[in-house]
């Protein structure tokens, strides 16, 4: 980061470390788009330095997609993406091992995403089972809001179960993690290295403890299912608040998140003034080129849980 922030104005509160975080797992050429986004964002908004706010709205773009705001939701999909949306952050919340929430919104972005939570990863290392089955509950706060308060469900989820029911299997066959089954591996992934080895693919195991790995999987399913459940009913009040704040403003940045569950509104925060445009410390060339190669890395650490709607 500071390699290819050493020619690029900072304002006082770009903290290196934060975005650090942010965009664990980019490359030396993933972060010199993103910075070079932060620089155009800032020319095109007359800010003289680059501010935290262009950056986070740089690694957004990056990592998730740029804003489609002329896309025009009708009220029964904004209000179901905003409750879908607040299921995910507010589980999160009461959730020990889950990571704080940067920011939530239900502005349509780039790679389908109708709406997404965002979080911040805090450390980087082997998930633990705790945390693995709390990551369960989070992804399944979107489902769950839905049942809840519309009483009905979407495809918006379908993500969010392909990624739990991922998880649920790997704790299973390739972690040992499953008390059922014991500390025994069912996986075989590595073994077969050649091109359509899934067509000529022999489970290691029998039919009897391939049935016991899908019940297994269902187990935990419900049981992730029952405690966001219970979370959600639990906290409605929350949970109806961050919907209908994301339904006024359709974006809560994760500090107005929090002031939102502690407080039950939003602190006003004194924001880094942003001084006249200067031209000159950022390169028309450099702009161009962040402006031609950004993409979108949908491979980054970054976590984000999004609605399909």
């Amino acid at each position: 980061m500071k390699v290819h922030s050493k020619n690029k104005p900072l304002a006082p509160d770009v903290d290196i470390s934060d975005v650090a975080k942010d965009t664990t797992g980019f490359t030396g050429a993933d972060l010199e788009n993103l910075l070079n986004e932060a620089a155009i964002l800032a020319v095109r908004r007359g800010k003289k330095s680059i501010t935290m706010t262009e950056i986070f709205d740089a690694i957004s773009k990056v990592g998730i997609g740029t804003e489609k705001k002329s896309h025009k939701y009708n009220e029964k999909s904004k209000r179901l993406t905003a409750y879908h949306e607040a299921g995910h952050a507010v589980s999160s919340y009461y959730l020990d091992e889950c990571d704080p929430v940067k920011e939530i919104s239900i502005i349509p972005r780039g790679m389908g995403a109708g709406g997404y939570t965002w979080y911040t990863p805090q450390e980087e290392n082997y998930p633990s089972k705790n945390a693995m089955l709390d990551e369960l509950v989070c992804l399944l706060g979107g489902r769950v809001a839905e049942a809840i308060v519309l009483k009905d469900i979407s495809t918006g989820a379908s993500n969010d179960l392909q990624r739990a029911s991922t998880i649920c299997r790997d704790m299973v066959s390739k972690y040992g993690m499953s008390d059922e089954l014991g500390p025994v591996v069912y996986s075989d992934d590595n073994n077969e290295v050649f091109l359509g080895r899934d067509y000529g693919h022999v489970n290691n195991y029998s039919d009897v403890t391939s049935a016991r790995i899908d019940a297994e999987i269902e187990k935990m399913m419900r049981a992730a299912y029952e405690k966001t459940e219970s979370i959600l009913k639990e906290h409605y009040d929350k949970l109806e608040l961050i919907a209908e704040t994301l339904i006024e403003k359709e974006k809560i940045s994760g500090s107005d998140f929090v002031s939102l569950m502690e407080k039950g509104f939003i602190e006003e925060s004194d924001d880094v003034e942003a001084d006249t445009v200067d031209t000159d410390a950022i390169s028309a060339d450099e702009s161009a080129e962040g402006a031609e190669t950004v993409e979108c890395d949908n491979d980054s650490a970054t976590d984000v849980s999004v609605s399909d709607e």
